[in-house]
């Protein structure tokens, strides 16, 4: 760990009394604003996925049904895309297999198995795990809700090499002192968002119509509004079908993708030996170099159908938190990459004798009696290609909803065995309706293709983006490595992504359509999402004043236990001032519950509580931080009451041995002690020790006597001196989605008969 990732405290004073609790240790306590303190049951580093070879090989088994249904049925139509004019001469082909052979190798293989997924965040994947990685590396957050004790999270800390501090320092520095750098990292986040989304809406459109529209080299009486009638249908039963999970969506699938594999490159195979076997020179790259020279710009253009063959390598990535990097690398490299390029060497081969043929290169190329058993198994395959970007999509969604950068969305965790399996039936139904109003509209995968490719270029070159800040900030990469992973992945992803450009006007557009309505959905909801935090910093209630509330004469005392949520972490929140103005009573015990987001994937239960007492004592009033990663779930052991009260009684006896401890320290050094006062000593611990066990025992009244959940149902609108596109972005576009979207109850799962909403307004 460098020494300036360091939390600023000092672990001495913890190891002089830790053994008096017991085998507890108590957090220390630090002066930053108002920092709250806890106690934490040791370490547990459980974002490193240390699982037995055996899960390893069942995910393993697994991911190649979720996450490579995509990438393996880029056979379907890649070399129909890129010849899309037909093939002029006939080493073009070889031109275009060394382009496919090089690319896989650098981009799925060496970029996004080798490099990028050693980029996890805790095992999460996708571009917000790559956004909360720098986020707790440098202050890049656009709310200022840091914590000095965030940094005692087991998975918050960063194993940072010492080497090279110097361009680290300097970037780091650099993107804390600018709020445009922060917006802007921000908003790159959202796009990459933004384009994973709309790559797992164009991904089953894609898929599924390529995969029937084989129908007609069999049957001439398809026509093409049946083709795209039964597209339709097959992506309905898709999406049905996802309420059962990854899990079981998985088992059922990965049989299929592996028959697929094994079919795709068993006849690649046997293409390249009975038709052309001298293709195997496109390894030399040189034939990339004459390709260009023969066609010049349209082999610039041709690269947009190139690119999809490496579609749904984000899926990589953006699936890591549904398995582990380990079996990703394994499916990976022992079955996927193989079976890929054998199936384009093979229909290469083919096309050096049958250059008519490449507008239906994958059919045309299979051995007669194969032809039907492949058919069917194509539209299997194409379902599970879809399967891919889904619960990508489904990943990306859980993160951007806990950075409160999407609106709130039901998260349903359909595996107990396996972390991170989620199902959002909000986002899925939504897709759905996508992915059907594309394929009606556009009907042929030519134009979805050229909006296929803008997705996925567009995806994969803010990843490089963001992994290049990584590797100067946080791995500290040799300036040597950076360099030449820009050259090399940089200007074939920059390369790539200038062709797709080209075809912007042939359905190029509806993916940065896609993508404009989804960045204005969450750019809202995040925008207001920081001024409503801002609003209740600024107008927080003080300390003072809520002494002078609690010894108003009018005030009175009712029995039982009530938790006031909001998610501000530096305060007593403004509305409790307007609850106490209208109702002048106060419960036994008042907990002041502050739910937090950290840029973290999980948060232990044990460190999950964070709490401080509000003088005067006697009050029974508390504060609590309540810390969750992105991809934890709020209920996931028991209900959050019955934990939070647990976590309070252990804070109550910490924190008198907290005191004691401090208080002796500060009285004994450099002094010995006689007799006498250690016996009066003794009689005032026991005395103190009584005090605490009927403090206990007024929190366990409390919760016998009922617990009420006070929510903030804040109605937020524009200030009088707005602007019109303020006006509009508060009064109109933020409050109709959260009039037409879940609330935090719903979320957090408060019970409705103990629930009591709180309103106001607040003026942004």
């Amino acid at each position: 760990m460098s020494s300036e990732a360091a939390p600023p405290c000092s672990e001495q004073s913890m190891e002089e009394f830790s053994r008096e609790l017991h085998g507890k240790k108590v957090l220390r306590r630090f002066d930053s604003l108002d920092i709250e303190s806890s106690t934490v049951h040791g370490r547990q580093g459980h974002g490193s996925r240390a699982v037995g070879w055996s899960v390893v090989l069942h995910l393993a088994f697994q991911s190649i049904g979720i996450v490579y249904g995509d990438i393996g049925t880029s056979p379907l139509y890649v070399y129909a895309s890129t010849f899309s004019n037909g093939i002029k001469h006939n080493d073009d082909i070889l031109g275009v297999l060394s382009l496919i052979f090089y690319t896989l190798t650098l981009i799925p293989l060496v970029k996004y198995v080798f490099i990028v997924l050693q980029a996890n965040d805790n095992g999460e994947g996708g571009t917000f795990a790559l956004y909360s990685l720098i986020c707790r590396y440098a202050k890049v957050g656009l709310i200022p809700n840091q914590q000095a004790e965030d940094w005692e999270v087991s998975n918050f800390q960063l194993e940072l090499p010492s080497s090279r501090e110097w361009m680290a320092s300097r970037v780091k520095s650099k993107l804390e002192s600018s709020q445009f750098a922060k917006f802007f990292l921000l908003l790159a986040t959202m796009l990459g968002t933004a384009m994973v989304i709309g790559d797992g809406v164009l991904t089953p459109c894609i898929s599924v119509l390529s995969a029937v529209g084989g129908i007609k080299g069999a049957t001439s009486s398809m026509t093409d509004d049946m083709i795209v009638w039964i597209s339709v249908a097959i992506l309905i039963f898709l999406f049905m079908i996802q309420r059962f999970g990854t899990d079981k969506v998985g088992y059922t699938f990965a049989p299929i993708i592996c028959v697929w594999f094994a079919f795709i490159g068993g006849i690649g195979l046997f293409n390249f030996i009975k038709f052309d076997p001298t293709v195997v020179k496109a390894i030399n790259p040189n034939y990339i170099v004459k390709y260009f020279q023969r066609n010049k710009k349209e082999a610039w253009i041709s690269l947009g159908g190139t690119v999809l063959a490496i579609t749904g390598t984000e899926a990589l990535f953006a699936d890591v938190g549904h398995f582990t990097v380990r079996s990703i690398q394994i499916s990976m490299c022992s079955v996927t990459y193989p079976a890929l390029i054998l199936a384009y060497t093979g229909q290469a081969s083919f096309l050096r004798k049958h250059n008519d043929l490449v507008k239906d290169t994958f059919y045309e190329s299979i051995p007669d009696p194969l032809y039907w058993p492949i058919f069917m198994l194509a539209i299997l395959a194409s379902i599970v290609a879809s399967q891919a970007m889904i619960s990508g999509t489904f990943s990306m969604v859980q993160q951007s909803l806990s950075l409160g950068c999407f609106p709130r969305v039901k998260i349903v965790h359909t595996s107990a065995k396996y972390e991170g399996q989620i199902y959002i039936p909000e986002v899925n139904y939504l897709l759905m309706l996508a992915c059907i109003g594309v394929t009606l509209g556009f009907r042929s995968t030519a134009k979805i293709g050229n909006a296929y490719g803008i997705a996925v270029v567009f995806v994969m070159t803010l990843t490089s983006a963001f992994l290049v800040l990584i590797m100067i900030m946080i791995w500290k990469s040799h300036i040597l490595l950076i360099v030449s992973y820009v050259l090399v992945i940089g200007t074939v992803e920059l390369l790539y992504l200038s062709s797709v450009l080209y075809k912007f006007d042939q359905g190029g557009y509806l993916p940065l359509a896609f993508a404009a309505v989804l960045m204005s959905i969450m750019y809202i909801w995040n925008d207001v999402h920081r001024r409503k935090y801002f609003y209740e910093l600024n107008n927080k209630v003080s300390l003072e004043k809520l002494k002078e509330m609690a010894a108003e004469t009018k005030f009175c005392r009712l029995p039982g236990l009530a938790l006031f949520y909001s998610e501000l972490v530096q305060g007593i929140p403004p509305i409790f001032k307007h609850y106490v103005a209208n109702v002048p009573a106060m419960h036994s015990t008042l907990v002041f519950v502050s739910i937090k987001s950290l840029p973290i994937s999980k948060v232990p239960v044990e460190e999950r509580f964070l709490f401080r007492r509000v003088e005067p004592k006697d009050q029974n009033v508390f504060r609590c931080v309540v810390r969750y990663g992105y991809t934890d779930r709020p209920q996931e052991q028991e209900p959050l009451e019955k934990m939070l009260v647990e976590r309070l009684k252990e804070f109550v006896v910490d924190d008198f041995w907290f005191a004691q401890s401090k208080l002796n320290n500060s009285e004994n050094d450099g002094e010995s002690l006689d007799a006498r006062t250690l016996v009066n000593e003794d009689q005032e611990n026991k005395v103190d020790e009584e005090e605490v066990e009927r403090e206990i025992e007024a929190l366990d009244e409390a919760w016998r006597a009922g617990v009420v959940h006070l929510i903030g149902n804040n109605e937020v609108v524009a200030g009088k001196e707005a602007g019109i596109v303020k006006r509009f972005l508060i009064n109109y576009a933020y409050n109709f989605l959260r009039k037409n979207l879940r609330q935090s109850e719903n979320v957090f799962d408060i019970p409705c008969k103990r629930m009591l909403k709180v309103g106001m307004i607040y003026e942004l």
